[in-house]
Formats: structure tokens, sequence, C-alpha cells
């Protein structure tokens, strides 16, 4: 008789399940304003507009945020930061591939440690440059 192996799911594909019902709860909602005052929009059209709301929210937040940051000498910060948003965007989508290929699990903890190293690398070359710094200023 077979062994059968019940795999429980990972932490990260309950978290996209969360995201998904969430999205889908939105979406309903807004779906519903739409149906309510007869707009007929589609969903093109929705995705246009709610996305274009979306994006200038988190833009009237991260452009004085990033302002003051540079106006205080901050552009590595700046930096840092944008290239953090971009290896989350990317770490989803390999744990994404991963999934769907058959390559490998998706794994939230393979997320962690991917920013993890990134953060620990970066500190890492903060704290060089800054002794650096300290040594070549002291001369």
């Amino acid at each position: 008789m077979e062994e059968v192996i019940v795999q429980e799911p990972s932490l990260f594909k309950e978290f996209l399940n969360y995201v998904v019902k969430l999205f889908a709860i939105i979406h309903r909602y807004i779906m519903s304003l739409n149906d309510k005052y007869e707009m007929f929009l589609s969903d093109k059209m929705l995705h246009f507009i709610v996305i274009g709301i979306l994006g200038l929210a988190f833009l009237f937040v991260i452009y004085p945020l990033f302002k003051w940051l540079i106006d205080n000498h901050k552009l590595m910060l700046v930096s840092w930061i944008y290239v953090f948003t971009i290896l989350i965007a990317i770490t989803l989508l390999i744990e994404i591939g991963q999934d769907i290929s058959g390559t490998g699990d998706m794994d939230f903890a393979d997320i962690v440690s991917g920013l993890l190293g990134f953060i620990v690398m970066s500190g890492t070359i903060v704290i060089v440059r800054n002794i650096y710094l300290r040594l070549k200023n002291h001369d």
C-alpha cells in the first residue's frame, strides 16, 4: 500500500490566496458601484481608473518622502528603496514562476531569504564605505 503524502499549502500560497480574495472583494464592490450608477464602464476602463488613482496616491506619498531624503543628502537611501522595491517584484515573480513551471515550491521564506541577502550585503557595503570614509578623512 502506497503512503499518500499530503503537502500543506505554503505560507506564501496562503498569503497570495488572501490577497486574491481581498482584490476580488474590492473588484466586486467597484463593479457593484458601476452597475448601481449605470456607468457601464468596461473592465479595461475600470483598470485604467483604479490603477491610475492608486498610482497617484502612491506618488503623492513617495514624492515628498524622496524629495525630503534627497534634500537631506540621502540619495543612496532613495536608490536603495528603489532597488529593494524591484527586488520584491523579482522575488515574487521567481516564486510564482517556480510554482507554475514545477521547478520549485512557492515559498514565502525564499522571498524573505533573498531580500535578507540584499539587506545584509548592502548593509555590509555601507559599513565598509563608512569605515573607508572615516579613515580617509582622518588623514
